[in-house]
C-alpha cells in the first residue's frame, strides 16, 4: 500500500468514526457548544465540509477546471483573515441532516479525487502548493482535531489509535512554521522527537544526536500541536530551552497563531 493509499484509508476511517458520533443526534445536540469559542457541533462539521470542498476544488484545478478554485481565491482576497470561518459558519446553519449528507458527499468525492491526482502534480492552496499526500495528511489532522472537540462537547471519551502518527508527523514538520507565525526565528538545528504510540510502538523524528529533544506520549503531542491541550497538562518532556519554547507555540494547522487551550 502506498503512503497516499494509507493516508486516504486512515482519513476515511477517522471521518466515518466521527460521522457515527453525530449521526442520529437531535438538532439540539448539533447546537451544543464545543471548546472552540463560538463554535457548536454543527460548526465543527461544517468547517470540515467546507475545507473538503476547497480541497476538492484544488483537485479540479489540477484536472483543468479552475472555476471553483478561482471563485475561492476571489473570496479569500476580499477577507483573507475571516472568509474561511464565515463560510463554515454559514454552512453550519443548514439543517443537521442536510449538513451531514453534504459532508458525506464531499469527503467521499475528495478521497477519490486525491487518489487520481497525476504523479508529481501539486494542488494549489492558500499557502504553498501541496502534494496529494500532504493534503490528505492535513485533512486527517483537521478531522481528528475537530473530532476531539465534538466528543468533548458531547461528553464522550476518545480512545486514540496509531492513526495519530499522521498528526505527529505533521507536528514535527511544521516546527519552523510555528516559530514564523509567532514572529520568531526558528532554531538552526533539528530536534529529536521520540514519542510513544497508543500501541506502545516508539516513533522517532530527527537525528539521534540532536542537542535538544522532545519525548513523551504521542497522544499528548498530537493534541498539543493541534492546540487541544495546554503544554502544562501534557506529560511531554523537553530537553533544551528551544525545545521547551517550541512546545508552547507548536501548531500543525495553517493560519495565524492560535490562542490554544487554557491550563486545567
Amino acid at each position: 500500500m502506498s503512503l497516499l493509499d494509507q493516508l486516504l484509508e486512515d482519513l476515511s476511517l477517522e471521518g466515518f468514526e466521527l460521522r457515527q458520533v453525530v449521526a442520529g443526534m437531535s438538532e439540539a445536540g448539533w447546537r451544543e457548544p464545543t471548546p472552540a469559542e463560538g463554535w457548536d457541533v454543527a460548526a465543527q462539521i461544517a468547517h470540515l465540509a467546507w475545507t473538503d470542498e476547497a480541497a476538492l476544488a484544488a483537485t479540479e484545478w489540477v484536472a483543468g477546471d479552475a472555476t471553483a478554485w478561482d471563485e475561492l481565491v476571489t473570496e479569500a482576497l476580499g477577507d483573507p483573515e475571516g472568509f474561511v470561518d464565515k463560510s463554515a459558519l454559514a454552512l453550519a446553519t443548514m439543517p443537521a441532516t442536510e449538513l451531514l449528507e453534504h459532508w458525506d458527499g464531499v469527503r467521499g468525492e475528495l478521497a477519490g479525487a486525491l487518489a487520481n491526482v497525476p504523479d508529481g502534480k501539486k494542488l494549489p492552496w492558500f499557502g504553498p502548493p501541496m502534494s496529494p499526500a500532504s493534503m490528505a495528511t492535513a485533512r486527517f489532522m483537521e478531522t481528528w482535531a475537530h473530532g476531539l472537540d465534538v466528543r468533548e462537547a458531547l461528553g464522550l471519551t476518545y480512545e486514540p489509535t496509531d492513526r495519530i502518527k499522521h498528526v505527529c508527523h505533521l507536528g514535527t514538520r511544521t516546527r519552523d512554521f510555528a516559530y514564523g507565525v509567532h514572529g520568531l526565528t526558528p532554531p538552526g538545528s533539528p530536534f529529536r522527537v521520540s514519542l510513544t504510540a497508543p500501541s506502545g510502538e516508539q516513533w522517532e523524528w530527527g537525528p539521534e544526536d540532536a542537542a535538544e529533544s522532545v519525548r513523551g506520549p504521542a497522544y499528548d503531542f498530537a493534541r498539543l500541536v493541534t492546540q487541544r491541550i495546554h503544554r502544562d497538562d501534557t506529560a511531554l518532556e523537553a530537553t533544551g530551552d528551544e525545545a521547551e519554547r517550541w512546545l508552547t507555540i507548536a501548531q500543525a494547522f495553517a493560519g495565524p497563531a492560535g490562542g490554544g487551550r487554557p491550563k486545567k
